[in-house]
């Protein structure tokens, strides 16, 4: 006697099941959709065009380094970029750290 409600029970709860994972897992792949258009393409194109400009870094380009400091190219090498920091001060540095380029006479500072 306490068997058999338990059997349909079972029964009735396996059969609605399938279509409720179907919904839970149609769930989860509409928010990783979401999450790639919404964040993870848009930060690839931008890592791809950043990549791009940092490649086409040529000599007297004013650029501004990771840790802030802007100084004019004098050298490209393949992984490398002799910068001049102030009057007759040159640094290497690694391309990577590289943050913007600013092309050479773009602007004027205005204390000059």
């Amino acid at each position: 006697m306490f068997a058999s409600p338990a059997y349909a029970q079972a029964a009735g709860a396996a059969g609605s099941s399938s279509g409720s994972t179907i919904f839970m897992l149609g769930q989860f792949v509409l928010i990783g959709v979401i999450f790639y258009f919404l964040l993870i393409r848009p930060q690839q194109k931008r890592a791809k065009e950043h990549r791009a400009t940092i490649d086409a870094v040529k000599k007297n380009d004013v650029i501004v380094t990771a840790g802030g400091i802007v100084a004019k190219v004098v050298k490209v090498d393949e992984t490398e970029v002799e910068v001049e920091i102030a009057p007759n001060v040159k640094v290497k540095i690694v391309k990577a750290t590289i943050a913007d380029v600013r092309t050479a006479g773009a602007g004027k500072p205005a204390n000059d």
